[in-house]
């Protein structure tokens, strides 16, 4: 930090999310009523930009796909005049089905509609598609409103990959198109709450299940695959989850399509409802816990994309960590993820509030700035916009920030973004932890549950004043541990610009 900017902090207000990356709108219209108001509608006339998925294609060309089946390329003409924004709107595709997704791929682009991923290609080089491939489909359609069909994303390893909704209350014609003789009597088209696989021979194959509404995915830095789900019935509050062979979630009625061939789940007899999480997980073999619990309110409401900071730095402190949108509070959360004992677990960090609508889609850009796609059709958001485009970038100071957490035997270390006063970081008072767990259960969402307060025994700053270790009495497994270090302060006198951190723990480290 420079000493002019940490003087000005140190004399006024401390800094805001705003000094360290600062919202660019691109386009954002003013509602016509107010955002949240659920009854309204885009006008007819203009390009509704209810974005539903977004290639960068350079740090001035994005391509939108829009909710209403048209895929748009974006030119930024920056005015250097001015902080104002020259934009041209060219249409490349139209006629999808609700495409809620984009990706570029060599001379194409990739997304998916309601009932098929499908190859985009101009072979004129007029800015036009004039192929659409069908790469796969396969999956059920009852047509109920609730199916939407998510992707591509690419893995690390050249697979593209997609999730799938389930229906929600199928009835009437809709139960015409269901599997049959479904196993434990659910009521769901082939393949719903399913997360599928297209690989580079292109086979699509059904990898894992138990998803509800799984809006975002994107691979980490080890081209692992993760995708997000949604507060519901059988889901408690939002979650982040590594996708893997032969995983299951939540949500059992993805199991309808269990016994069709090429299922990666078998056996299923029964489903515990109504217990703790940590039981359920313990009594039901198939069941595997989320990397990241999402408390709800605290970290969100409805998680959507995932994306990973590949930048280098070019973006902040966090380079090689995954940013989750939120479309309830248009926000975004950081997430820091790692191995313990083979299996992903981590924290989530409150990150940059303030968007003018759902954030639904992120991508970034050479130059590490993020364009943030805004869409709230559907469910009401914060935010004085519909819809949207708008893009993020980093100021170039850096914010004093809890940079990770990390899971250790007898407790957590911290490390930061900056370093810490050594006084207030030893201060064991300038920390509170608590630790909860949820209920698995079919009602919708769950309250927090077993609550308890930690004693913090000690807390141990490194030499270098960029880490602490964290003494903690009854670390419990399977549950959140809600951290909240708001005595910490800079070596610069400033707060922490996030206090809190939810470190969901399944496994405790043994050295």
């Amino acid at each position: 930090m420079s000493a002019l900017l940490a003087t000005s902090f140190a004399s006024a207000q401390p800094p805001t999310e705003a000094d360290y990356y600062p919202i660019e709108t691109i386009l954002a219209p003013e509602s016509a009523s107010h955002s949240r108001d659920r009854n309204w509608k885009p006008a007819d006339d203009g390009v509704a930009l209810e974005v539903g998925g977004m290639a960068v294609l350079s740090d001035s060309r994005v391509a939108i796909a829009i909710r209403k089946g048209e895929v748009w390329l974006l030119d930024l003409n920056e005015v250097e005049s001015s902080e104002s924004l020259n934009v041209r709107y060219h249409r490349f595709a139209s006629g999808l089905h609700e495409p809620l997704g984009l990706l570029q791929q060599d001379d194409s682009f990739i997304t998916v509609q309601r009932t098929e991923m499908t190859r985009l290609r101009d072979l004129d080089n007029d800015d036009v598609a004039d192929e659409y491939e069908t790469l796969a489909n396969g999956w059920g359609v009852s047509g109920h409103y609730h199916e939407y069909a998510y992707g591509p994303k690419p893995d690390g390893h050249g697979n593209l990959w997609m999730t799938l909704n389930i229906g929600m209350g199928l009835k009437g014609e809709q139960l015409s198109r269901i599997v049959p003789d479904a196993p434990l009597g659910f009521k769901q088209a082939a393949w719903r709450g399913w997360g599928m696989m297209l690989d580079a021979d292109g086979e699509l194959h059904p990898i894992c299940a138990g998803m509800r509404s799984p809006s975002g995915l994107g691979a980490n830095s080890a081209g692992d695959m993760f995708y997000t789900d949604q507060q519901g019935n059988w889901v408690p509050t939002n979650s982040l989850h590594h996708m893997r062979t032969g995983a299951f979630f939540h949500h059992p009625e993805s199991l309808a399509s269990m016994n069709l061939p090429g299922s990666t789940i078998s056996d299923v007899k029964q489903i515990p409802d109504g217990v703790p999480y940590p039981d359920a997980v313990r009594s039901f073999q198939a069941l595997q816990p989320p990397a990241v619990w999402f408390p709800y309110k605290k970290a969100g409401q409805s998680a959507t994309d995932v994306m990973l900071d590949d930048s280098g730095g070019k973006f902040g402190p966090f380079s090689g960590q995954l940013f989750v949108g939120e479309f309830t509070q248009a926000a975004i959360h950081r997430v820091f993820l790692e191995k313990v004992n083979g299996e992903y677990q981590g924290a989530c960090f409150p990150f940059r509030r303030g968007f003018a609508s759902a954030v639904f889609r992120l991508a970034q850009s050479p130059s590490g700035a993020v364009f943030v796609g805004l869409t709230n059709r559907g469910w009401s958001s914060l935010g004085t916009s519909p819809y949207g485009l708008q893009r993020l970038r980093w100021s170039g100071e850096t914010p004093f920030e809890i940079q990770t957490m990390r899971a250790r035997p007898d407790g957590f270390r911290l490390t930061f973004t900056t370093p810490v006063d050594p006084v207030t970081a030893a201060d064991v008072a300038s920390y509170q932890m608590k630790r909860y767990t949820y209920l698995y259960h079919s009602n919708y969402g769950s309250d927090e549950i077993d609550p308890r307060d930690l004693e913090i025994r000690s807390a141990v700053v490194s030499q270098d004043g960029l880490s602490v270790d964290l003494e903690v009495k009854g670390l419990q497994e399977l549950y959140v541990h809600e951290l909240n270090a708001s005595g910490v302060r800079s070596v610069d006198g400033n707060p922490l610009l996030h206090k809190k951190a939810f470190y969901t723990l399944n496994q405790i480290p043994q050295e």
